[in-house]
C-alpha cells in the first residue's frame, strides 16, 4: 500500500540560528489546512522546532558553510519528518535522561525528551546526523507503569 500524502516540502537550510524559521512556518500553515490544533499541532511545532534548531546548533555548530536539509510529508492525520545535518553525528543513547534526578539541573537531553513525548516513530541513521521522525494525529504515547 502506498502513503498518500496532501503535502510534501523540501528545504534546504543554512546553519544559522532563525534560518528554519520560513520552513517551519509553512510546514504549520500546512498542518493547520489540513485540520492539525491542540496537542498535535504543538506536538508538530516542538519536533520542527527541536530537531532544525539542533541540527543547526548541535549538528553543524552553526558553522553557515554547512547546510540542513530537511523533507516533512503532512496527511490530514500523518507527519512525517527528516532531518539532516552536516556534522559527524552523535549516538543517540549517549544523551542524558533529562528526567533523572541528577540530570534535573543539566542543560540537554530536553529536546529529545519532547520529541520521543510527541513522536510515534523516532529514528536515526547509523551516523547520527539524520533523525527521521513520524506520528499520526491523536497519538499519544504509551503510559509507563514503571
Amino acid at each position: 500500500m502506498t502513503a498518500q500524502w496532501d503535502w510534501t516540502g523540501e528545504m534546504t537550510i543554512p546553519s544559522k540560528l532563525g534560518a528554519h524559521l520560513p520552513f517551519l512556518e509553512e510546514v504549520l500553515a500546512q498542518a493547520e489546512a489540513l485540520g492539525w490544533t491542540g496537542r498535535d499541532s504543538f506536538g508538530v511545532q516542538m519536533t520542527l522546532e527541536e530537531t532544525l534548531t539542533n541540527a543547526i546548533r548541535h549538528g553543524n555548530h552553526n558553522d553557515e558553510s554547512k547546510q540542513v536539509h530537511a523533507a516533512c510529508k503532512l496527511s490530514g492525520d500523518r507527519f512525517w519528518l527528516s532531518v539532516e545535518d552536516e556534522g559527524e553525528g552523535f549516538c543517540p543513547d549517549d544523551v542524558a535522561d533529562c528526567t533523572a534526578d541528577e540530570n534535573l539541573e543539566c542543560f540537554g537531553g530536553r529536546g529529545m525528551a519532547l520529541i520521543d513525548a510527541y513522536m510515534e516513530k523516532v529514528e536515526f541513521n547509523d551516523r547520527g546526523n539524520r533523525i527521521t521522525v513520524a506520528t499520526r494525529r491523536g497519538y499519544r504515547p504509551p503510559i509507563d507503569d514503571e
